[in-house]
């Protein structure tokens, strides 16, 4: 019965957070006063469905934009679910979360992943979303969103691949970069069919 409820959940998560379907629909993003409060999960601000921000996305461009200056919203924003749900967010309410359990469902040989990589995540999150914005930055001092613009899968699942399939400009402007994250994506979805 848990399996079911958390499905639902699942499910209906995905659904809310991505509800802006007139976005899909004509290939843009929506720019409403919602996108200034984060989805309690792995979402894409760039999503063409998304009337809310990815609280890791925001902390990067504030931390891109405001060289020393931290967004308490943020910051508080990751600790209060941080604190009160943990790592429940993960598995009930993100939707590259669910997406990942998806896959891994598929029936195949899983691999143990060594406990050192597993450690990994904390380098990305440090170096990418947090320190590279700030240290990295142009004569105005504002930064990149490292992490967003070079590696994260679920903005390629989310927002890339949707975008340029409805959006010809986009279509037209495609190159490296876009076939790098395409094979980030594809190497993390093949992560999650494999290892357990």
């Amino acid at each position: 019965m848990t399996s079911l409820k958390r499905r639902i959940i699942q499910t209906t998560s995905t659904i809310i957070g991505n509800s802006y379907f007139e976005g899909f629909a004509k290939g843009t993003i929506y720019r409403g006063r919602l996108k200034s409060f984060c989805f309690p999960g792995l979402n894409c601000y760039s999503c063409p469905g998304a009337y809310a921000s990815c609280p890791i996305g925001a902390l990067q461009s504030v931390a891109a934009g405001f060289k020393f200056q931290i967004s308490l919203y943020v910051i508080g924003f990751l600790m209060l679910i941080g604190t009160i749900w943990g790592r429940l967010i993960c598995g009930w309410i993100c939707p590259f979360g669910f997406f990942q359990e998806l896959l891994y469902k598929i029936p195949s040989r899983k691999l143990k992943m060594p406990k050192i990589l597993n450690k990994l995540k904390y380098f990305f999150l440090v170096v990418f979303v947090l320190l590279m914005p700030v240290l990295l930055t142009n004569e105005v001092g504002i930064g990149l969103p490292y992490f967003c613009k070079y590696i994260c899968p679920a903005g390629t699942l989310e927002a890339g691949i949707p975008l340029t399939i409805k959006n010809a400009t986009l279509r037209s402007a495609i190159g490296v970069l876009y076939y790098w994250k395409l094979m980030l994506l594809a190497m993390a979805i093949v992560f999650s069919i494999l290892i357990s």
